[in-house]
């Protein structure tokens, strides 16, 4: 069967680096030293798993002052490797103003690349707040998707004030705002969205411009209604992704398994729902 994993960050020195100060959370959340590869070595791992990737690229420079894990590297790895990495999500920094909408025009335009990821936790930014509105026309018009992630993130946890962040940020209402004022935009929430689960399915069933993938948790602790809606009502909407490198892939497809559901539900998740809403 055929997997396509929307959420693979490239896990090589340029990603690391451009985490600053999250990197020691990141290890204590995850109870695992948090260090890069080479990106041979990535590659690897996705070829062993049986998986297509879609690269993450990442730029928090605004509120840590990093540089970001940019556009253009992590289109660059895609390019090299694309029998295994098949496309990638740029990032912009909506705080950049007209830099960000630049940088949105070439990342389509130009690189080619599949949409934009936002992560808006650690950008300190809701994707509601309408000073940001302008760079979400210019991504509407260019038809580019976008994933956003939904729900809480190891990113800052444990920290003193989770390093400023706030959880609100990423709260499916967000979601649900910029998908009515965006009818026409695709908008994959990324994460299964704990401690607000209950609110991103109500976002997903409405919305009809709105999908999900279930990133970064592994699938035995999903909640139960969720295991439940996966299978029933969301099984057109829901999108395998890993978060990689986060959790390992042999639990994740073991769990996955566990869930008991048809090989049809599965074709859907895995590669079906992905192929036919972002054309992978």
């Amino acid at each position: 069967m055929r997997i396509i994993d929307l959420h693979c960050y490239p896990n090589t020195e340029p990603w690391i680096r451009c985490q600053g100060p999250y990197v020691e959370a990141l290890a204590k959340y995850w109870n695992r030293t948090w260090t890069w590869k080479q990106e041979d070595e990535v590659v690897q791992e996705f070829t062993q798993a049986g998986v297509e990737a879609v690269l993450v690229a990442l730029d928090l420079e605004t509120t840590i002052a990093t540089p970001p894990c940019s556009n253009e590297y992590v289109k660059g790895m895609q390019l090299r490797h694309p029998e295994r990495i098949i496309q990638s999500w740029a990032a912009v920094d909506p705080f950049k103003g007209e830099v960000a909408i630049r940088d949105a025009r070439k990342a389509i335009t130009e690189l080619g690349m599949l949409g934009f990821h936002f992560h808006p936790i650690m950008g300190h930014f809701s994707v509601a707040d309408r000073q940001f509105y302008p760079l979400f026309e210019v991504i509407n018009e260019l038809k580019a998707p976008v994933m956003i992630d939904v729900g809480t993130t190891g990113m800052g946890a444990g920290m003193p004030g989770g390093l400023g962040a706030k959880i609100r940020h990423a709260h499916p209402a967000a979601i649900d705002e910029l998908a009515a004022d965006f009818p026409d935009l695709t908008i994959i929430a990324a994460h299964p969205g704990w401690p607000w689960v209950e609110e991103m399915t109500a976002v997903v069933l409405h919305k009809g411009n709105v999908y999900w993938e279930m990133s970064g948790w592994a699938p035995k602790h999903f909640p139960a209604q969720l295991k439940i809606d996966i299978r029933a009502r969301l099984q057109d909407k829901v999108m395998f992704g890993s978060d990689y490198p986060s959790l390992p892939y042999p639990r994740i497809f073991k769990e996955w398994h566990e869930l008991g559901y048809t090989d049809a539900v599965m074709e859907k998740i895995f590669h079906g729902n992905a192929e036919r809403v972002l054309g992978l």
